[in-house]
């Protein structure tokens, strides 16, 4: 068994390491700025201030932005396609869709530029059938002119590949003689499913970030080497599980919005450790603010997400919702002379004006300290300590002046409408879809979660809030906790009454073969394998899918309608009995389950003891009011709290409002009650 792990988890501010020995019970902490230019180094200096000692180490686990920020930033290889001819322009007409819903307004970019967009004479049937052979020269002189174009990175799409990829394979045969590496990605590997947009833009960011991707981890293992650790590094994927590093590689686009996936994971390995197996998760940090749902202890994972405008990945990932409000994000009055609150964050360089880094722009995290909810004692990764007054300078001259507002009344402005967007993206993933928030418990974790949380439970009746032993790491436990994962899709797009039952038991065997295969292939331990089936469904003629879990790998025709039907009535409640029912795709995740976590164990690690103020004024909804300041680590098992109080911690700091109860379980989780509005 693995005894000594690590799980670290970079984000957009912080890079955040979780140490954990099984035999001694020892847990360390680490929690250091992000490097932006190489976050290696982070990871690195993390290991270091955490004192682990890699030689000794069993395992890594490790999360990254590389990929979602390469995307995001249009910081990307150079990278070609090798596509049907007739068919160069497929991944720029897209769906004929529009920037902004109103207005000739917005721009979008294609991934992969015309003029390194190569065209073949092949062409497959829908059904499968060769209608033009593939022009072997046409392939091998394509590649040539990519490669003399500066190509790093190529892209084979060919026009129904999914359905048969014999062309696709012997292209990427031809390209991979003459390519000097091996970035090559062929459609059919990444996702095999119809739609050729959605299907090419998935290969065309796998191929676009995969040298980036390879090039950091071929670099953090090196160091890791030379640092004398020898055993595996994992790297969490998008889709909520972990795959090593080679994989990691060849799959690249899987690995795009890994940090949101790791922390839905932990939350669902924690909540349902303490009985709450219905949560919406709420991670807020240094940029950004991920919500996402978990029922019946089952994460939603969606194969529909959409980075940027015009840039589907359909492969699956953990749903998440994010928006631009994490600590970081900027206040400010616009142009119509209202006040707003994020996207733009100020980062992890230079930072809120309370980092003392030079950051001269008011933020959420300036707000929190202002209004006395954060200790200016106490900030992590603060350079020169800067006074109250200097802060409260900042919002009279930014915000104040303009508003009309003292800086009290301008912090207090900031975090109503801060909370006011973070309780918007709360509503896209619960009523938005149906579900109940007062049937669901919040789990507040990452850095500044802790600090809203209270308050947009009782914005959204929400009756109990759960933060974690280690909010401010989470996503790190995530990484921690995540098994192993590898995800098949095939397009079947056939209605039920023509539908050869029989291809669907062939098609969900295979793809559970081929998850065992690559779980064998990874030199890590397991304690079972857990296979998932589903399929996408639809009524003839509809555009859009609905998600049906399978029972068994040899479903019958009546169970896929049943099963159908009944989904589509829990979701619209719509019976179309005349209306035929399509099987469009077939799903299958194979799980390599990794020995479990004892969480409890994470609660017993404790940080330093300050002197600390008994009381500190802080300013709540209802105004300032004496409030008394506690140290997390203080409080044992069983212990109840009655707010106000401000509870800290090292990774993080949580706010009790007046009226709110909270108590301590068994692991080490404060479960607060929210009161009825």
């Amino acid at each position: 068994m693995s005894n000594r792990l690590v799980g670290v988890d970079v984000g957009g501010t912080f890079t955040d390491l979780l140490y954990l020995d099984r035999t001694t019970g020892e847990v360390n902490l680490a929690k250091v700025p992000t490097t932006t230019d190489n976050q290696a180094f982070g990871v690195l200096e993390a290991l270091e201030r955490a004192g682990v000692d890699l030689a000794a180490l069993d395992l890594l686990v490790h999360g990254t932005t590389t990929t979602t920020n390469a995307l995001l930033e249009r910081k990307l290889a150079t990278t070609g396609l090798i596509t049907t001819r007739g068919f160069r322009d497929v991944l720029e007409l897209g769906r004929r869709t529009r920037p902004k819903p109103y207005g000739l307004t917005g721009w979008f970019e294609p991934l992969i530029p015309r003029e390194l967009r190569q065209e073949v004479p092949e062409r497959m049937e829908a059904a499968g059938e060769t209608l033009v052979p593939l022009d072997e020269d046409a392939v091998a002189a394509a590649a040539r002119a990519l490669l003399a174009r500066g190509c790093e990175s190529v892209v084979i799409h060919f026009l129904h590949g999914y359905r048969n990829p014999e062309h696709e394979r012997r292209a990427k045969r031809i390209v991979a003689a003459l390519w000097p590496n091996d970035y090559i990605t062929a459609g059919h590997e990444i996702l095999s499913e119809y739609r050729e947009y959605e299907r090419g833009t998935a290969a065309a960011v796998n191929a676009c970030v995969q040298p980036i991707l390879a090039r950091y981890l071929s670099r953090l293992v090196d160091e890791l080497a030379s640092r004398s650790y020898r055993r595996d590094v994992l790297v969490m994927r998008g889709n909520g599980g972990t795959v090593s590093a080679p994989v990691a590689t060849s799959t690249a686009v899987t690995t795009v919005m890994s940090g949101p996936a790791s922390g839905v994971m932990a939350a669902a390995c924690t909540a349902a450790g303490v009985g709450f197996e219905n949560v919406i998760t709420y991670d807020m940090g240094g940029t950004s603010c991920d919500v996402g749902l978990i029922r019946d202890g089952v994460p939603a994972v969606s194969s529909e997400l959409e980075v940027e405008y015009a840039v589907p990945i359909h492969v699956p990932m953990v749903d998440v919702h994010t928006i631009g409000a994490g600590g970081g994000s900027i206040a400010f009055v616009n142009e119509a002379g209202l006040l707003q609150v994020g996207p733009e964050s100020a980062g992890a360089s230079p930072g809120p004006i309370c980092f003392g880094r030079g950051g001269e722009r008011v933020t959420i995290t300036d707000a929190n300290l202002l209004l006395g909810r954060l200790n200016p004692k106490t900030l992590l990764s603060v350079e020169s300590p800067v006074s109250l007054e200097s802060v409260a300078a900042r919002f009279d001259a930014e915000l104040g002046a303009p508003l009309g507002l003292d800086a009290e009344e301008a912090a207090s402005a900031v975090l109503r409408i801060a909370n006011d967007r973070m309780a918007g993206a709360l509503r896209m993933v619960s009523l938005s879809r149906g579900h109940d928030p007062r049937d669901f418990a919040l789990f507040a974790f990452g850095g500044a979660g802790p600090l809203h949380a209270a308050e947009l439970a009782r914005e959204l009746g929400i009756p109990r809030v759960i933060v974690p032993a280690r909010p401010g790491i989470t996503n790190a436990l995530g990484c921690m906790v995540a098994d192993l994962r590898h995800d098949f899709v095939r397009t079947i797009n056939t209605p039920l009454n023509e539908l050869g039952i029989r291809t669907v038991h062939e098609t969900l065997a295979e793809q559970t073969r081929r998850g065992r295969e690559m779980l064998a292939r990874e030199s890590v331990q397991l304690e079972a394998i857990h296979v998932v089936h589903s399929a996408d469904m639809q009524f003839q003629g509809q555009s859009h899918i609905l998600g049906i879990p399978l029972e068994t790998a040899t479903p019958s025709t009546e169970e896929l309608q049943r099963r159908f039907e009944h989904t589509y009535w829990k979701r619209f409640e719509v019976e179309l009995p005349e209306i035929r029912a399509v099987l469009v795709n077939l799903h299958t995740a194979v799980l390599g389950r990794r020995p479990r976590i004892e969480l409890a164990t994470l609660a017993s690690g404790s940080a330093a003891r300050r002197t600390d103020p008994a009381k500190r004024t802080v300013r709540f909804l209802d105004g300032r009011q004496p409030t008394p300041i506690i140290r997390r680590e203080s409080l044992a098992p069983g212990t109840t709290l009655e707010g106000p109080a401000i509870i800290e911690q090292l990774d993080t700091t949580t706010v009790l409002p007046p009226e709110f109860r909270a108590g301590v379980d068994a692991a080490g989780n404060l479960i607060v009650d929210v009161p009825a509005r």
